[in-house]
């Protein structure tokens, strides 16, 4: 029934969950995600058994929906997908409309991903690992050849950990949410640990800590981690995330959805990136200066790594506030000086910035870490903004990620191969 008694400050109907959902022509589950995320508002009355929407913002929302179509190909054939996670500017970058920098220097990676999937804010908040998933993770990993890769090792411990969550199928919102806060942990877990005291317990970037140095870790350091990893969370429709929704699309559970973002994130122009500025590093403080490092990568015809970034004209946000951490760790003087060696060499012919794959890289370099830490720190960071795109991606029409191909081969009819 309709609630005809007016809100405060509103003035208008009253609308039932269920005749919202009717508006919508979405599920009631939905109805409650579009609040979460602030699409719309709710109420709920004295006395009464469920939440109360106001008319006039359902019929708006409704009128924007069908506006822009979930999946639309504009004027220039790109797939475009609404999405209310994060938005990129010209100079920051926002997570649910908030500035994404400010919240990685106020919270807790664990804050601000359970706050992504929730739209609630639960200071202190930790993820913890069931047991029997860590140890069927674990078995997967040591299985694996000794060379094997970081993201190797995440790609196996997700399809492990997944075939022991008999509720994997299960795609209801609190429980993709559940999965979400055992499966971070559980790849953190099963990455071998370098140090012998390490121990499972605290902070996720202090568990992740010992997974990628033996150095023990000062408080800035892991400042300089947790920051990261809250960073990297989500960064718009990355090729990943797409992977991701595409996943979702099909309404694959939310392991095989993770599975889908790893898969494309080992790509050197992805994840691995900061690998590439972490070798780089290691070269000019070899050398002493970026000059000859920087020519040499020129003279092979490849791009000076940690450079630029193609939605940013000025230098990526995520390096900015980076850098500035990093200023508070001495340890990280010298590879801070020889990244902005490099980005002074390269400034006296392009317009080029940091981005934050070469911020990563002081990270790794000073700490003692493998060229290959930053794309374990790039791949746990942006699980939790995958869950938050398959979470957006179970609220829309199944199967909508299907563009039409533009045949160009052999026109019909070809006569049969012999």
């Amino acid at each position: 029934m309709r609630d005809q008694e007016a809100a405060p400050g509103h003035g208008g109907t009253r609308l039932t969950t269920k005749e919202t959902a009717e508006l919508l022509g979405v599920k009631p589950e939905t109805v409650y995600a579009y609040v979460s995320r602030g699409q719309l508002s709710s109420r709920r009355e004295p006395g009464g058994r469920g939440s109360t929407f106001d008319a006039r913002e359902v019929t708006a929302l409704a009128r924007r929906n069908r506006r822009e179509p979930s999946g639309s190909s504009p004027a220039g054939g790109e797939l475009s997908v609404r999405t209310g996670i994060t938005l990129i500017g010209k100079d920051h970058y926002y997570f649910r409309g908030v500035d994404a920098t400010e919240l990685a220097a106020r919270h807790s990676y664990e804050e601000i991903a359970d706050w992504l999937w929730t739209g609630r804010l639960r200071p202190g908040i930790t993820f913890t690992a069931p047991d029997a998933s860590v140890t069927a993770a674990r078995r997967a990993v040591n299985a694996l050849p000794e060379h094997s890769g970081p993201t190797d090792r995440l790609r196996v411990a997700v399809i492990a950990a997944a075939t022991a969550d008999p509720l994997r199928f299960d795609l209801s919102q609190d429980t993709v949410i559940g999965t979400a806060r055992t499966l971070i942990p559980t790849l953190v877990a099963a990455l071998p640990s370098l140090r012998h005291d390490h121990r499972d317990a605290g902070p996720l970037a202090q568990r992740l800590w010992g997974r990628l140095t033996g150095r023990s870790a000062d408080e800035a350091s892991l400042r300089v981690l947790d920051t990261a990893l809250g960073l990297l969370i989500d960064h718009d429709l990355a090729a990943s995330t797409l992977a991701v929704r595409v996943a979702a699309s099909a309404r694959a559970h939310a392991y095989a959805a993770v599975s889908a973002g790893l898969g494309v994130l080992e790509g050197p122009l992805h994840g691995a990136a900061s690998g590439l500025a972490h070798r780089m590093l290691l070269d000019v403080l070899d050398r002493g200066a970026a000059a000859p490092v920087v020519a040499d990568e020129l003279r092979a015809g490849r791009r000076v790594p940690g450079l630029g970034h193609r939605l940013y004209p000025g230098e990526d946000p995520r390096a900015r506030a980076l850098f500035a951490l990093l200023e508070e760790v001495p340890a990280a003087a010298p590879a801070l000086a020889a990244a902005r060696d490099i980005v002074a060499t390269t400034a006296r012919h392009t317009s080029l910035h940091a981005n934050v794959d070469l911020a990563l890289a002081v990270l790794t370099v000073s700490s003692g870490m493998a060229a290959t830490a930053g794309e374990t720190v790039f791949a746990v960071a942006r699980t939790a903004g995958w869950i938050a795109h398959t979470l957006e991606e179970y609220e829309e029409r199944p199967l909508r990620m299907r563009p039409s191909g533009q045949y160009v081969g052999a026109r019909p009819p070809q006569p049969l191969p012999e």
